[in-house]
């Protein structure tokens, strides 16, 4: 189902918005361009393509509003860290009047591929990703899509934050650069689609 269909349920006045595009990442400097971070990075992108800017909302969190030819959509970065993630999540979803978990599109780091890898999915396990489980706990659901970045396992399972906040090789960072893009590639198709071709498309590869 394409997310630009508008849902059964009367909207909130003052609330166009067909989805909310999610990327999880940590505020600060010191965590620009770490693997934890890629989900900022392609909001970010996302940002670009559509000319507009993120700026400080009140639900801890920087957002965009863009409003396309056929969708018009949220972006957010929640400031919250990706532990506590749900609780921008929650908020944005329930003030924008997005209710439907399919209509909200997670962008995240994921341990469980290499890097260089993006994947779509609707639904599934939390993988021990402390954001996805924050985002779960306030949205009451898990069956939101989620676009998936990998960013490789850490040597040990002890290490994984280490792995994910430390400083990135530069043959790492080339792969990383190139799953941005595709990224948001994928969150375009699922924006205009749906999530089923966006799967087709984006995990063929």
């Amino acid at each position: 189902m394409a997310l630009w269909r508008r849902s059964q349920r009367p909207e909130r006045r003052g609330t166009p918005f067909s989805a909310l595009v999610v990327g999880v990442g940590n505020p600060g400097r010191e965590y620009e361009r770490s693997r934890h971070n890629v989900g900022f990075e392609v909001v970010d992108e996302l940002a670009r393509r559509a000319s507009v800017a993120m700026k400080a909302a009140r639900d801890k969190s920087l957002v965009a509003e863009v409003h396309g030819e056929f969708v018009h959509y949220l972006l957010a970065k929640p400031m919250t860290f990706v532990n506590n993630s749900g609780q921008a999540v929650g908020p944005l979803a329930r003030r924008f009047g997005i209710d439907d978990a399919e209509r909200i599109i997670v962008v995240h780091d994921e341990l469980d591929l290499a890097p260089g890898i993006v994947r779509v999915k609707v639904g599934g396990g939390l993988a021990g990703h402390n954001g996805l489980r924050s985002i779960t706990q306030h949205l009451k659901t898990q069956e939101f899509v989620r676009v998936r970045i990998g960013v490789g396992k850490p040597p040990s399972k002890e290490r994984g934050g280490e792995h994910v906040l430390s400083k990135v090789s530069n043959t790492e960072r080339a792969l990383l650069d190139e799953s941005v893009q595709r990224a948001a590639d994928a969150v375009e198709l699922i924006l205009k689609h749906g999530a089923d071709t966006a799967m087709q498309q984006t995990n063929a590869g």
